[in-house]
């Protein structure tokens, strides 16, 4: 059986797994006799695979290129119970991850250890996202989580004058802090998946105004730094925006085809660069939507097939209510929900109803048109694939491995 290693990005071989395999057929079959005016009719009772969960909008950060700055410190956050009664009634159908990210930094929650603590209590994987300011609140968790479970450090810089540029912290979180304090993490428990995150900036991205401090040229130096504080990877993204009057995450927008190429010529430049500085020493990941636009494709992830399958299989809750899309956090177009939600299995399948509707509705075609989608090549193999007279069974099993989304 095929294993699913190397493929990160690769979220139709997740589907493919295992544990997954009978719910993407069920939902296939569902999709093939789905009726437009009554889309719940014979949908699969499970959860998603993977949520996002926020659990705060407080930030001690203020990164002028959050895609979720409208979120941020509105004085919201999930309770445990909120958390509890979710994560309770998920795991009863289906959950298999968590991924602790987004609308603010989670090591923030006073109830952080606690919430991890049931998590994994249900034998879920979990990823959890930071920005590293408050790395002890990990290290404190960080001998319960297993083998498949990652932390990934939002860093963004390879010096301290960078890292202050693009996060602007509100107190004294210097970078040389976070790395020594990733690699105490990281020797408790060797286990654990230990991600560098890095959002590429090029020269001239500007935000409401302000123009951003390029990164460009400390990729290197960041695979450096990535090797000698015992990271297992370092993960290549592009700069996304978040435009007030769409409030849908973009990427090159408004960005003419030779300043594109220019983009283009300089990050493949520094990443080749960066690769064979790692050499077998660091895991160099880019995101789905980087190697879109390094192979010239970034047009090609914008145009999306009308549904997106990809609702039924992740959500993301927040405290301002569940939404479908992680890309669309916080955008009322996505909303499936309130942040109570999933509290209970009435309410499960009030949700599940609901998105079943918005899988009809919601018209990514149009909606999506300027966003570089993660699931674009997912979204289309499956809706080829529905389309199609292809027998259910002929989809070939993955290994069991990584069931985040």
């Amino acid at each position: 059986m095929e294993k699913l290693k190397e493929k990160e990005h690769d979220f139709s071989s997740k589907l493919r797994q295992d544990s997954i395999l009978p719910r993407l057929r069920d939902y296939i079959q569902w999709q093939r006799r789905c009726n437009a005016m009554a889309p719940d009719q014979g949908l699969p009772i499970f959860s998603p695979i993977s949520i996002n969960l926020d659990l705060t909008s407080a930030c001690n950060f203020s990164c002028p290129f959050c895609v979720d700055s409208k979120l941020i410190n509105a004085g919201k956050s999930l309770t445990f119970e909120d958390v509890k009664n979710t994560i309770g009634t998920l795991h009863s159908h289906g959950l298999l991850s968590v991924i602790l990210i987004g609308g603010g930094e989670p090591t923030l929650h006073k109830d952080f250890r606690e919430m991890v603590h049931y998590i994994k209590s249900k034998g879920l994987q979990i990823g959890i996202v930071t920005n590293g300011s408050r790395l002890e609140k990990i290290e404190a968790v960080v001998e319960e989580l297993k083998e498949k479970d990652w932390i990934r450090i939002s860093i963004d810089a390879g010096g301290e004058d960078v890292f202050k540029q693009l996060h602007l912290p509100k107190t004294g979180v210097r970078l040389g802090r976070i790395l020594k304090k990733a690699k105490e993490v990281k020797e408790k428990n060797p286990l654990v998946s230990l991600g560098y995150s890095f959002v590429v900036v090029w020269e001239g991205v500007e935000i409401n105004g302000k123009r951003l401090s390029p990164n460009i040229h400390e990729m290197v130096k960041s695979v450096e730094l990535a090797g000698e504080f015992s990271f297992d990877y370092i993960s290549f993204k592009p700069c996304l925006i978040r435009f007030q009057e769409s409030q849908r995450e973009t990427l090159l927008k408004n960005v003419g085809k030779t300043k594109e190429e220019e983009i283009i010529d300089q990050i493949n430049l520094h990443l080749l660069e960066a690769k064979n500085r790692a050499g077998n020493q660091v895991k160099i990941l880019e995101s789905s939507n980087l190697m879109a636009m390094l192979n010239r494709e970034a047009d090609q992830i914008k145009k999306q097939p009308k549904r997106c399958h990809m609702q039924f299989f992740r959500t993301v809750v927040t405290p301002f209510g569940i939404f479908h899309c992680p890309a669309f956090r916080g955008v009322e177009v996505a909303r499936i929900g309130e942040s109570d939600g999933y509290h209970s299995d009435k309410k499960f399948k009030e949700r599940l109803k609901a998105t079943a509707q918005s899988i009809v509705a919601f018209n990514a075609e149009e909606e999506c048109k300027e966003v570089g989608c993660f699931y674009n090549r997912t979204n289309w193999w499956l809706e080829e694939f529905i389309r199609s007279e292809k027998d259910i069974q002929e989809i070939e099993k993955v290994e069991n491995d990584n069931f985040f989304l």
